[in-house]
């Protein structure tokens, strides 16, 4: 059976769909030992040889779902540096995974690996409109009628950025609901205004919660 070669080194536990676009567009993966750089690419499984970095890539049957606590400090990428804490190293499986989406190295809290790249790819395109929802700390009482301008977006760097809904705790204290996925876009929103994040916090992902699980845990789940 064919399949696309982006999906399959997603299923692989590679990287995302989208990242695996990146990478196949970036030159970075092989068929049979020539460089494919064509998206939609189509490969039989059973028959054709992947490569990315020189290795050989073989798809994993069993799914893995995993939610992780992520602590401070740590990067959320498959690739790894010298000195530099990555939850892969928190999270010491055999298969294959990959984080789906994003927490800034400095924010903290729930973020799920995956070799499901199907799954991953409905949770992270902005299309589906996941809702994902944070606690932050600022460094100074908000003002209402600065959240409800987020509410109604912004255009920040070229891109219009925009809270779903928001709560607040205290004047220091909001829970904020996204379905975006900008990069940094709740620290980009409220520097727009002048305000520091000082601590974020995912607590969910669509029907997913933290709960109580500790920090820099993790835990199976079925999606």
């Amino acid at each position: 059976m064919l399949i696309r070669l982006q999906k399959y080194l997603a299923d692989s536990g590679v990287a995302s769909r989208r990242k695996a676009e990146s990478l196949i567009l970036a030159g970075q993966i092989k068929v049979n030992g020539q460089i494919v750089k064509k998206l939609g690419t189509k490969i039989d499984p059973s028959q054709d040889k992947i490569y990315y970095q020189n290795k050989l890539i073989q798809m994993s049957l069993k799914k893995n779902y995993i939610m992780l606590n992520k602590p401070k400090g740590y990067t959320s990428t498959t690739r790894k540096f010298t000195g530099e804490k990555n939850i892969l190293d928190l999270v010491k499986i055999k298969e294959k995974i990959y984080p789906v989406g994003r927490l800034d190295k400095d924010s903290q809290g729930l973020i799920f690996l995956t070799n499901d790249g199907d799954w991953a790819y409905k949770l992270t395109h902005p299309k589906f409109q996941i809702e994902k929802e944070y606690l932050i700390e600022i460094n100074k009482p908000i003002k209402e009628s600065e959240l409800k301008t987020m509410k109604n977006g912004l255009k920040i760097k070229g891109e219009i950025l925009q809270i779903k809904n928001y709560k607040i705790i205290k004047p220091t204290q909001i829970d904020l609901i996204l379905t975006q996925g900008h990069k940094r876009e709740i620290k980009n929103l409220f520097s727009h205004f002048g305000y520091q994040v000082l601590n974020l916090k995912r607590i969910r992902i669509d029907k997913w919660s933290l709960g109580n699980l500790p920090e820099g845990q993790w835990q199976y789940f079925q999606p």
